[in-house]
């Protein structure tokens, strides 16, 4: 049941009920649906990627020869034959329409961070007065969408309108289902007439190129003897594994909070009496309603061939996460795109919205994205495994000696790729990581690498078993070293987490700057060995122990195993010389460095104006963010809550009237304790319009200025709050959006 609909109702009941108290009635009166009956009856591995072009259906539909020549490309990274395209179309074409599909579609990554998508139809007219399906080879490879009307940082110009979709064969074209209808999506690049990049996807297939040449220098190295896996071309891919974080409200209090409507977070909103400090909710039971939605949500994330591991209950109350296994950078990057459609879509559906703003709530726990990275190969397996006796296995050493200079070497990029105003009220705030990017390699790594330093590597903490006590709980395989959930850029087991990518987020800006930045560190390292060595195999030792001590002994005040949420780790990180970017406008100018330029530029990942685009483009959508809040906050301070605040405010005084007529005695704290509240709204409000009144146009302005402007207006809100009637306040409160479900 909609707001307006409750409202009506209730207005023809009783005149009293307030928007707000329809908005719980409807919460509350919800009913959950159970799962799709045709869904309980199949198997996930039934119905696993039966709406994916995959290599299975590409196999049974296709030539031999055009089925080999495509896997070749996928496979290993070989340059895609443009003759198979019109083969490749036809058989596309026909799966598509076999599952109803009237339209297809070229899916891109535009900078928004968003998913852009045109449509257009299979059907052709025919002389006799029919229509023909068709779809050639050129209209699966290239489309052409406008170039200039989406953000481009100033590399299309309104009357430079061409832009193509390019046709990207390595992430599997799917069937996207609505309930009139299904559309053939195609994964596709985004660039400009001149060629550059206006999307978040062309830059990653770069940065997987620029990494597989440099790994595989050093992984030749290591192929003793010759011929083994180090010589093999199998392509050395980036692979991701995104846990998305996620909060669900009742969409009856979302569409009464128009913050979350146009912001997508509470601008406004007290404390509730009870937050996350029970820790009940982590890992509690999942309420009925949100496990339907799972399930639904799984169901379609099945069916596309996302490979979705793991759900649970997070932190905060009315927080969730879903965490998918181990994918290629760019299927992964296409496959976190699908994971937030698919969220908000299946959340309509039971009555409730997906939020993925990174602090939708103040006072609790925000939301992150993961983002688990590695790299390896069907021949070379995870390079960042370290197997049982990491100290033994020179290789690993060696990849895991670049991710650390890499991360030393460009803290202040990958801090950059994590930067927005979304993103700036959760980083650092004893909850997520710190703005500062450490490494935490936790007791094994460390002590290796320790051990290194003082001259060589001649052990490794094993790993031990953990008994508990009781004697019906069998023995446990305990881990070399512990996990920490405050590090930023943390190892765990056989890759690296990247914590520090907030909840909206693509993770295509993050996968680009890893792989770019580890692709130059790992250049660096085969250089160094290959002229150490000069080809003779017997020097490769040697060689290995001398560039990691290096490489520990310069870069090795990044790595950090201790609480990253400790004030006393701010005051360390300030004497070993680290990065503290604490908001975005700290923390772009790192894209603008001339070694980050360089570096784009040598590896072929973005020339110096794409990098530039970028920039202008993110500093716009931090200062379009900032602009659209401080106008809401406005607004809503004027609209809502003064009236509201008023209104309690004629009450008391009215009461004082009435027992000053009567005789009685009483004091007016309350009514001059909201007096006082409504006086400092009131000139807050005036203060914020005066601070934006140029249109938050200056990042510094808007990170300095205008920001504290707006958290004075909500101190004065959020304390009428705690005071106004309940039944005047018009918005749903953090208790009752957080806790009803």
């Amino acid at each position: 049941m909609s707001i307006e609909t409750t409202t009506k109702s209730a207005a023809n009941g009783s005149s009293s009920a307030s928007p707000r108290q329809a908005a719980i009635s409807a919460a509350v009166g919800y009913s959950a649906s159970s799962p799709p009956i045709e869904f309980l009856e199949k198997t996930s591995e039934s119905v696993f990627g039966e709406n994916v072009f995959s290599k299975s259906v590409m196999k049974k539909r296709l030539p031999k020869g055009i089925y080999k020549s495509l896997m070749q490309t996928i496979d290993a990274g070989e340059k895609l034959d443009s003759t198979v395209a019109d083969v490749v179309a036809s058989a596309m074409k026909d799966w598509a329409v076999e599952k109803g599909a009237t339209h297809y579609t070229h899916v891109f990554y535009p900078l928004t961070g968003g998913t852009a998508e045109k449509h257009d139809s299979f059907m052709s007219p025919t002389g006799d007065g029919g229509t023909l399906a068709e779809f050639s080879g050129k209209e699966l490879c290239q489309g052409e969408p406008d170039g200039s009307s989406f953000p481009t940082g100033g590399i299309r110009q309104t009357h430079e309108a061409r832009g193509y979709t390019i046709w990207d064969v390595t992430s599997p074209a799917y069937i996207l289902e609505n309930a009139n209808g299904t559309t053939l999506c195609i994964p596709t690049a985004f660039v400009s007439w001149t060629g550059e990049a206006l999307d978040k996807k062309t830059p990653v297939l770069r940065s997987m190129k620029a990494l597989d040449a440099q790994a595989h220098r050093i992984t030749k190295l290591f192929a003793i003897p010759k011929g083994g896996a180090g010589d093999s071309k199998a392509f050395v891919a980036s692979t991701a594994g995104p846990e998305q974080e996620y909060f669900l409200v009742d969409e009856n209090f979302y569409y009464a909070r128009p913050d979350l409507l146009t912001a997508g977070r509470t601008l406004f909103g007290a404390a509730a009496p009870k937050g996350q400090e029970f820790d009940d909710h982590y890992f509690g039971a999942i309420p009925d309603r949100v496990l339907s939605f799972m399930f639904d949500v799984e169901r379609e994330l099945c069916r596309l061939g996302v490979p979705i591991k793991t759900r649970h209950n997070e932190v905060a109350p009315g927080q969730y996460e879903l965490a998918p296994m181990f994918e290629t950078a760019n299927v992964a990057t296409d496959h976190q795109q699908l994971v937030m459609l698919v969220l908000k879509k299946v959340a309509k559906k039971y009555g409730m919205e997906c939020l993925t703003h990174e602090k939708p709530f103040a006072g609790l726990n925000g939301s992150g994205k993961h983002v688990n990275w590695s790299l390896g190969s069907s021949a070379h397996g995870n390079l960042l495994d370290p197997g049982d006796t990491p100290h033994e296995n020179a290789q690993f050493l060696v990849f895991c000696a670049a991710v650390i200079r890499a991360v030393y070497k460009h803290q202040g990029l990958l801090r950059a790729v994590v930067a927005s105003a979304g993103n700036d009220h959760r980083l650092g705030a004893n909850e997520a990581p710190p703005a500062i990017i450490s490494i935490f390699l936790g007791d094994q790594l460390a002590d290796v690498f320790d051990q290194i330093k003082g001259g060589g590597a001649n052990s490794s903490i094993p790993k031990g078993e953990l008994t508990v006590g009781v004697d019906t709980l069998p023995p446990l395989a305990k881990d070399a070293g512990d996990r920490n959930r405050t590090s930023p850029f943390a190892f765990t087991g056989n890759r690296f987490e990247f914590r520090a990518v907030g909840s909206n987020f693509s993770i295509a800006g993050p996968l680009v700057a890893m792989n770019t930045i580890v692709a130059e560190s790992l250049d660096y390292c085969a250089t160094k060995l290959e002229d150490a060595t000069g080809g003779d195999d017997s020097k490769l030792h040697g060689a290995v122990q001398g560039l990691l001590t290096e490489i520990i002994n310069e870069c090795g005040t990044i790595i950090f195993n201790g609480d990253g949420y400790s004030d006393e780790w701010h005051v360390e990180a300030e004497k070993r010389g680290l990065l503290n970017n604490k908001t975005t406008a700290d923390a772009l100018p790192a894209l603008q460095a001339a070694p980050v330029k360089e570096m784009f530029s040598k590896y072929n990942v973005l020339s110096e104006r794409e990098l530039e685009s970028r920039f202008e483009t993110y500093v716009e959508q931090y200062c379009m963010t900032v602009r659209v809040e401080a106008n809401l906050t406005k607004k809503m301070a004027r609209t809502m809550i003064f009236p509201a605040a008023i209104r309690y405010q004629r009450e008391l005084a009215a009461t004082c009237t009435d027992l000053k007529a009567l005789g009685y005695d009483f004091d007016t704290n309350t009514l001059d304790k909201v007096t006082g509240l409504v006086k400092d709204l009131q000139d807050s409000t005036a203060a914020l319009a005066e601070a934006s009144a140029d249109g938050c146009e200056d990042i510094r302005k808007c990170c300095d200025v205008v920001l504290p402007a707006m958290l004075k207006v909500r101190e004065a809100a959020d304390a009428l709050e705690a005071i106004v009637a309940d039944d005047i306040w018009p918005l749903p409160t953090y208790q009752e959006m957080l806790f009803i479900k």
